[in-house]
């Protein structure tokens, strides 16, 4: 699962520019020399922003369907995550240790490590951890992804959240 997300943030949002830089017609409007002779520093408004068609295309067809899929993935798996699990192997051995935690006699004063007791994690509450970690990665890769889409697709402010909101709703009336 993390390999999937890891391998779909690479192909989309870690290359955005490439991405981006894809949509523009290369040659457009042919070679001047004099391009060379001074370097050309990328601002607002500059020959680099891409038509907003092109825009609204990659976004409905690549970028929001992209995070649609590691969304839908991120969701199953807190599903399971939260969701009881009967098959954990270590399920009655956790028992046992909670058990011995609680009947054991401990004097703090003769050992004062000896009241600590760590329980072992289930699979569910790594699973849930991991879920979490992965949605905040998501969130920052996003917020990242959509300033680069921003800046080049001369867009209004909003942030990746409400726009791939919108995006859904729209989605799921077709």
């Amino acid at each position: 699962m993390t390999d999937f997300l890891r391998i779909s943030r690479s192909t989309i949002d870690d290359s955005i520019t490439q991405n981006l830089n894809a949509l523009l017609t290369p040659g457009q409007h042919g070679f001047d020399p004099s391009s060379t002779s001074s370097r050309q520093l990328a601002h607002p408004g500059s020959s680099r922003a891409i038509p907003s068609s092109q825009c609204d295309e990659f976004k409905d067809r690549v970028l929001f369907p992209s995070w649609k899929v590691r969304s839908d993935v991120l969701d199953y798996c807190a599903a399971v995550a939260w969701s009881p699990d009967p098959d954990d192997p270590e399920n009655i051995l956790r028992q046992v240790e909670d058990v011995k935690a609680r009947e054991r006699v401990v004097d703090e004063r003769l050992d004062p490590y000896s009241g600590r007791y760590f329980p072992r994690e289930a699979r569910t509450e790594s699973l849930a951890m991991l879920m979490r970690n992965e949605r905040a990665v998501e969130k920052i890769i996003r917020g990242r992804t959509w300033g680069v889409v921003g800046e080049r697709c001369e867009m209004s402010s909003g942030t990746a959240e409400d726009a791939f909101d919108k995006w859904r709703e729209g989605e799921s009336r077709s």
